[in-house]
């Protein structure tokens, strides 16, 4: 890794780590300058201003989010139902243990509203991203199913895991089995419907 990149990654790592212990409203560019040793000026260089290292804080929360769900996919092979359950598990657990990826995957205000905007925009991409990453699967692991019902399969099982992240209502592992088992039905129907089609 080239030492620019190196100090970029520390710097946002540094961002990423205060504004979990202290809200990003609490964040000072010094501070981060100084958790991730380096200059403050270092910082400006890098981010210009506070705003662009939030929309890179935001960027990198997407990258993490997004790439557990494919290894976490790719992981399972072609086993739909423990794939779907590690996947939906890992999300909902991480994002009621940690604010930033619960506010990407809602949109939620995380507690600042100056980071809110760069959250919020990047709660689509990361959503998109998610579900595309499920449909890549799905060719993989599920070859004759009909695209169109594989696509709505995914998009519904991620909205309804962010709608159990923003109103949960029973324990995570509860949640995970019954979803799992709904993605399994939606994916087999989509099979079927590809029989159908053929």
């Amino acid at each position: 890794m080239k030492e620019g990149n190196r100090s970029r990654d520390s710097i946002v790592e540094a961002a990423r780590a205060l504004t979990v212990a202290t809200g990003w409203d609490g964040v000072r560019m010094g501070a981060v300058a100084r958790a991730a040793g380096v200059s403050r000026q270092t910082v400006y260089n890098e981010f210009g201003s506070k705003a662009g290292l939030a929309e890179a804080l935001a960027r990198r929360e997407v990258d993490r989010f997004v790439g557990a769900v494919r290894t976490l996919l790719r992981a399972h092979g072609d086993d739909v139902r423990a794939a779907a359950h590690a996947t939906i598990t890992h999300t909902l657990t991480e994002a009621a243990g940690d604010p930033l990826i619960k506010a990407v995957l809602t949109g939620s205000r995380g507690g600042s509203d100056d980071l809110l905007p760069y959250l919020t925009t990047r709660s689509d991409l990361v959503l998109t991203e998610a579900t595309d990453a499920l449909l890549e699967w799905a060719d993989t692991v599920l070859p004759g199913a009909d695209r169109a019902a594989v696509a709505f399969a995914t998009d519904s099982v991620v909205r309804l895991v962010i709608s159990h992240i923003v109103l949960p209502t029973a324990p995570v592992e509860r949640t995970a089995a019954a979803l799992a088992d709904l993605a399994v039905y939606l994916l087999l129907h989509a099979v079927t419907q590809g029989a159908h089609t053929d």
